[in-house]
Parts: structure tokens; C-alpha cells; sequence
């Protein structure tokens, strides 16, 4: 008598099925822009909402990030100064405070159109690339910024009082932040291109020369400093996200 393996569907049928938009409907160009223009409005919202939160406590999220810079003397040069570094900050956080929200109506827009395949690496990289950039936010607040400002408080700290402008130390320190937390992206970049087949884990691997002196170059673009402390703890973590990312490529069986 004959049977049938319903353990393991055939090779091909199993490609077409991952392959396939679970909930295929159609809509017109009209209905795309349309939902297109909810999503952009409900992300807008959030942002606002978070932003005008963040300015209710803006003066303990300035003194929060005025503590890697202790022994320093904040200056207003001025009128108005302190009120603009407070718009920029609270920006920022808003930014990041609504940024969940905001997230979920790019995958909520993105995600229909997405085969079952691409979907089951939605979340993972929603996800790692989250997680990661908060690390790299933690990264440069307690180990990038200290390093920089440790460097350029102990360079002068013989001719000089430190009494700096607070709006150029805030942006210094935002943009160190956020290019840090861009710049631990490195893995989920490596993670999309070694699923997509467009590079593997071995020419990654054969490649490390040229990502040596990239993370070099980017180290010291990135950092707004010119301080050789700061630009080569960034290189490092970049060529620590690099090498940790061929190995998580390497694990999917790419």
C-alpha cells in the first residue's frame, strides 16, 4: 500500500510558499498614498507628543548629559543660548522617546507587501538594530565622550580655564551619540546582505583589510573630536560590530 510523507513538503513547494505575500490585496496607487499619508501623520504626532514631553524635563535630561563633562564650567554666550541647546535636546529625545511608535507604522506600511520569507527577518532586524543602537548610545556616552573630554580638558588644564559654550557641547555630544548609534548598524547591514545572497560570510571575512582602514577613516569622520583616544575606540567597536556580524552571518548559513 502506498504513502504519502506529509512530514516534509517538497523542495519546490516549500520555496513557493516562502515566497508567497500571505493576505495579497490589492490597492490602487491612490490607497497606497493615502495610507501612506496616515502613517506619516501618526509618526508626525508621536514625535511632537514626545518632543513637547522631553521639554517638560528638559533641565534633568541637560544635567544628566552635562556629567561626563565634570570639573567643566558651562557658559551662556548668548541671549537665548540655554533656550535653543533646550529645543535641540529636547529634539532629539523626543525623537527617540517616540521613536517605537514611529517604527511601528513603518512596519505596519511595509508589511504587507513583504513575502513570508522577508517577514520572518522583519523582526530580528527590527530588533537587533534597536538594541544596537541604544548600545551604541550607551557606548558614547560612557566611554566615548569621557575619553574625549578627559583628552582635551587634561591637554589645556595648564593654560587654559575650562569654561566652554554649552551649545557647542551639546553638539558635540548629540552628534557623537547619535553617529555612534548609526554606526553600530554594522551587523543588521551585514545580516540583510548575506540574507539577500548579495555578499557571504567568507568574502566578508576576505575583505578585513579594507574594513581595517574604513573603520579608521570612519572613526574619524564620525567622531567630532580630533582626539586619537576617541577616533580609535570607535574603530575598535566597529571592527568588533564587523567581525561579530560575519559570525551572526555565518550562522544563518550564509
Amino acid at each position: 500500500m502506498a504513502t504519502t510523507d506529509l512530514k516534509t513538503p517538497p523542495q519546490t513547494d516549500q520555496e513557493t510558499y516562502l515566497n508567497e505575500i500571505p493576505n495579497d490585496v490589492e490597492m490602487s496607487l491612490f490607497d497606497h498614498l493615502e495610507e501612506l499619508r496616515q502613517r506619516i501623520f501618526y509618526g508626525l504626532i508621536a514625535a511632537v507628543i514626545g518632543i513637547i514631553g522631553c521639554f517638560v524635563f528638559v533641565k534633568p535630561l541637560v544635567k544628566w548629559l552635562q556629567v561626563p563633562a565634570q570639573g567643566v564650567e558651562f557658559l551662556q554666550l548668548a541671549p537665548g543660548e540655554f533656550f535653543f541647546v533646550s529645543i535641540k535636546v529636547a529634539g532629539y529625545s523626543g525623537l527617540l522617546v517616540s521613536s517605537p511608535f514611529i517604527l511601528y507604522q513603518i512596519i505596519q506600511f511595509v508589511l504587507p507587501g513583504l513575502t513570508r520569507r522577508e517577514s520572518r527577518l522583519l523582526a530580528p532586524v527590527v530588533l537587533g538594530s534597536s538594541v544596537l543602537f541604544f548600545v551604541g548610545l550607551a557606548f558614547a556616552y560612557w566611554a566615548l565622550i569621557p575619553a574625549a573630554l578627559q583628552f582635551f580638558i587634561n591637554y589645556g588644564s595648564e593654560v587654559v580655564a575650562q569654561s566652554w559654550s554649552i551649545d557647542r557641547y551639546f553638539e558635540f555630544i548629540l552628534l557623537l551619540m547619535f553617529s555612534t548609534g548609526l554606526a553600530f548598524q554594522i551587523p543588521i547591514i551585514q545580516l540583510i546582505l548575506g540574507f539577500l545572497g548579495i555578499v557571504s560570510s567568507g568574502q566578508m571575512l576576505k575583505g578585513w583589510r579594507v574594513i581595517v582602514l574604513g573603520s579608521v577613516i570612519l572613526g574619524a569622520v564620525l567622531t567630532p573630536s580630533t582626539d586619537p583616544l576617541t577616533q580609535s575606540l570607535l574603530a575598535s567597536a566597529v571592527l568588533g560590530l564587523y567581525f561579530g556580524g560575519i559570525g551572526m552571518v555565518k550562522l544563518t548559513g550564509n
